[in-house]
């Protein structure tokens, strides 16, 4: 690990440093009338494109005065608040959080306490033109220390998010579907760098889990049609999700956690805050040692992650920062069970326990004979299988001012990511001269390199505000498949490790990727409660393949382009509490450049070749309707929306098997979803709040499919695989500052994992708990319990591809949920 750290931080050393800076440090124009607080705070988070959330109470019956010129966020925000009793709780580039300001008379709170206070669980788009919530750092440190941001996803409309382990990091079986769209079909940025498709085995990017420490995510913003017009992703047809990282404190600071809980998992965290130096730069560094114990089978999920950010003023118009991640994460799989596998062997069955069983079971796949008890086919479990992901993400941002009505941002940033992917193979045996086990282990290798930029500026003309830019990226990924020996009779001590020389090399690819973006819209301002957007983007993403070995080589390129994709968009304001917005966007995917899914998975060159000339890219057209509500203690949305997905992609074999992960790749169709989405939030007495979402998604299949050279699938007007029906999610939330409560319910409906819905997985409740104290002098303690009812359902579905059929449910691709689970932590702030 040290090792591993080392170089790549010399990497990081080198980068270029051309870009990016902060909101804060950016002037907007604003033109706030006269009014009462509340509203004012309202118009000012509008114009400053940012989430407010303060409490109302304190503002009642207050008012600003007028507040029109070019001001800087946070001095904008500075003279509305002055003497209206509240102050900054906590911010980040998407986020602010204000709370009543301490009286006198009040006990001093702790930091801890200080920054609980006032800030809302959720906070729903008020003053977007589109369907947008953001889940606020309030909530996510409210969740198991280290869980997945994507967990606390899973309160807002419409999102489904599944895991076979508690903390929803296991990146093999985590999952999440919007809309009839899963993990995949959605794009990802942090800090605005794109982390690609974050599917498990993936060319472009990699997980919000290993690219930011849990600790320090500011906020996550979820757009379920369609994210901002500049948007760096190529995936992003059914949504985005940007996550954000905490800002370096001014002050100085050190926070120390510790958790345990079930399973003997363990979570160490240290960060240290700088404070302003004296030459202006704030730093900070956060590590964190994670690891979970696996709650079926054996084994384990580990690894030591590293943060670190630099923010420093350069004059008064620009700001740098400076970002870096570091992780070395190894994990043991949960196999892939069938509900015929469940029902033979019980929720808990998973690995072979012993090398010597293995070898045993692997001797009969290969020569026959009687198959050892309890199993009842040979190859109904593995020994192991799991991976190694090694990864630096940096980035380096300058925002600026280049005059009094021109301002911008620039970009720069690599991803290196070092894995191997393996498994048990009781298949292919070992041979002598490399070991004699019956048992190899088969083995894919990963090895991404990843550059890009991006930049964009923003002009205000008037009530105009047109915004620009570009994003380029490049991406070489390198992926091989081998066969690695094991020694006959020996346990091996480490099996997820980077293996050396094999005895057999299946096929070696590197794929070379180059995307270009441009965009430009503009802001219109109309009038004082109408404001309309608009804009247009085109994308080019052209990738190659090239063989370094393989039986089949695969060589050629193929190229997504659309250079008119556009979005409008219209929000008017009756009176600072009341909205309604209207919006469509039209967006395109491109192309996955690998040999495990895309074009590049056909199984022959003449495959490729008979595919590329027709193959057109998956397209969305997306429109949405809606209404909210922000109130002094209630605030509510409800929206409507229409998605037509065109020319969907699968693939499939010259049979009538339409699997996910079969090899030859051809247009299917359409998929059409409708909806609605509701949520609210209700603070009904002091320190207490509930807050509960619903929705309803309609998403089926428009065509029936033919596969090459196969017969007719019927699956025209069948619901989306994956997709339930129905999502809803209530929590109930007590927070004085010191001590906290909440409990939360998340509910799915009936889902299928066959295209012909004939292999159907019930609907489910999950109910998490959480509590803690805060007590003076900065120490914290808290406690999760998750799926505290201890209810047994199916988590993540398709982690082996989906099916045409299954009536008898003996297709092995389905993660059982992970029973009760405790965890405790303490924190520490000084």
């Amino acid at each position: 690990m040290f090792k591993y750290l080392t170089t790549t931080a010399m990497l990081a050393a080198v980068l270029p440093a051309a870009a990016h800076a902060q909101d804060t440090a950016r002037a907007f124009s604003f033109d706030i009338a006269a009014s009462d607080t509340a509203s004012a705070l309202n118009t000012f988070a509008r114009q400053a494109g940012v989430h407010l959330s303060f409490p109302y109470d304190a503002v009642q019956g207050r008012r600003v005065a007028a507040l029109r010129g070019r001001y800087t966020r946070d001095e904008a925000l500075g003279r509305l608040i002055a003497d209206q009793g509240l102050v900054v709780a906590s911010q980040s580039a998407t986020l602010i959080a204000l709370k009543a300001a301490s009286t006198a008379s009040s006990a001093p709170e702790t930091p801890i306490a200080a920054a609980a206070q006032e800030e809302e669980i959720v906070v729903l788009g008020y003053g977007q033109s589109r369907q947008v919530q953001t889940v606020t750092p309030k909530a996510m440190s409210k969740s198991t220390a280290g869980a997945s941001p994507l967990r606390s996803l899973n309160r807002l409309p419409g999102v489904n998010f599944d895991s076979s382990d508690a903390n929803g990091t296991y990146e093999a079986a985590t999952q999440i579907s919007i809309r009839g769209f899963i993990t995949d079909q959605m794009g990802y940025t942090l800090d605005g760098v794109p982390l690609g498709n974050m599917q498990y085995r993936n060319n472009n990017g990699l997980s919000i889990n290993r690219a930011l420490l849990s600790e320090n995510n500011g906020g996550a913003t979820l757009s379920q049609g369609s994210g901002a017009l500049g948007t760096a992703s190529t995936s992003n047809i059914g949504g985005t999700i940007d996550f954000t990282s905490i800002e370096p404190t001014s002050d100085f600071g050190i926070d120390l956690a510790q958790s345990y809980g079930s399973e003997n998992s363990w979570h160490s965290f240290a960060r240290v805050n700088s404070g302003e130096l004296p030459w202006g730069g704030r730093l900070m560094v956060a590590y964190a040692h994670d690891k979970q114990g696996k709650w079926r089978g054996w084994g384990k999920q580990e690894q030591d992650q590293l943060n670190a950010k630099y923010v420093q003023p350069l004059g008064e118009n620009v700001t740098s920062t400076t970002f870096l991640n570091l992780i070395d994460r190894r994990e043991d799989d949960y196999n892939d069970l069938s509900l015929a596998k469940i029902d033979q062997y019980g929720w808990h069955f998973d690995n072979v326990p012993t090398f010597a069983l293995a070898e045993d079971l692997a001797r009969v796949v290969q020569n026959g004979g009687t198959v050892p008890a309890p199993y009842v086919n040979a190859d109904d479990a593995v020994y192991n299988g799991g991976g190694v992901r090694r990864d630096l993400l940096a980035y380096e941002r300058l925002d600026y001012d280049i005059g009094s009505r021109l301002s911008g941002s620039t970009i720069g940033y690599i991803h290196l990511d070092h894995g191997i992917g393996t498994w048990a193979n009781p298949y292919d045996p070992t041979p002598e001269a490399y070991g004699g086990s019956p048992v190899s282990v088969s083995a894919l290798r990963y090895d991404v390199n990843r550059k890009g930029v991006i930049s964009r500026l923003s002009f205000e003309a008037g009530n105009h505000t047109i915004e620009g830019g570009v994003w380029y990226e490049h991406n070489r990924f390198e992926q091989a498949s081998h066969l690695y020996g094991l020694e006959e009779g020996v346990t091996p001590p480490n099996f997820q490790q980077f293996y050396s020389d094999p005895f057999v090399t299946n096929w070696h690819y590197v794929f070379n990727t180059d995307t270009l973006q441009l965009d430009i819209g503009d802001t219109w301002q109309a009038t004082d409660s109408l404001r309309l957007n608009a804009g247009v983007k085109g994308v080019v993403s052209k990738s190659s393949a090239r063989t370094i070995t393989a039986n089949k080589p695969m060589d050629g390129s193929i190229r997504a382009q659309n250079w008119f994709l556009p979005t409008v968009g219209m929000l008017y304001d009756f009176d600072g509490q009341h909205e309604i917005f209207a919006d469509y966007t039209r967006n395109m995917a491109a192309f996955v450049a690998s040999a495990s899914s895309g074009p590049f998975s056909s199984s022959s060159q003449a495959g490729f070749d008979y595919i590329r000339d027709d193959l057109k890219p998956e397209m969305t057209n997306t429109f949405e309707g809606g209404y909210r509500f922000h109130g002094r203690d209630v605030q509510f949305s409800l929206t409507g929306y229409y998605v037509k997905f065109t020319n969907r992609l699968l693939a499939s074999s010259i049979s009538a098997t339409i699997v996910g992960n079969q090899n030859v790749l051809q247009n299917v169709g359409s998929v059409t979803s409708r909806g609605v989405e509701a949520a609210a939030n209700w603070k009904f007495a002091p320190n207490w709040s509930v807050y509960g979402s619903w929705a309803y998604n309609d998403a089926s299949y428009d065509d029936d499919v033919q596969p090459l050279g196969g017969d007719i699938v019927p699956t025209k007007g069948k619901q989306v695989v994956a997709s339930p029906k129905n999502v809803g999610n209530i929590d109930l939330d007590y927070d004085d500052g010191h001590l906290w409560g909440q409990v939360s319910a998340h509910y799915r409906s009936a889902r299928y994992y066959s295209y012909l819905n004939d292999a159907k997985l019930p609907g489910a409740v999950n109910v998490n708990a959480s509590a803690g104290y805060r007590f003076a002098g900065g120490i914290e303690v808290q406690v999760n319990v998750n799926n505290l009812f201890d209810k047994r359902y199916i988590a993540s579905t398709g982690t082996a591809g989906f099916v045409t059929s299954d009536p008898g449910g003996t297709y092995t691709t389905l993660q059982p949920a992970a029973p009760r689970q405790v965890f405790g932590t303490v924190r520490l702030h000084f």
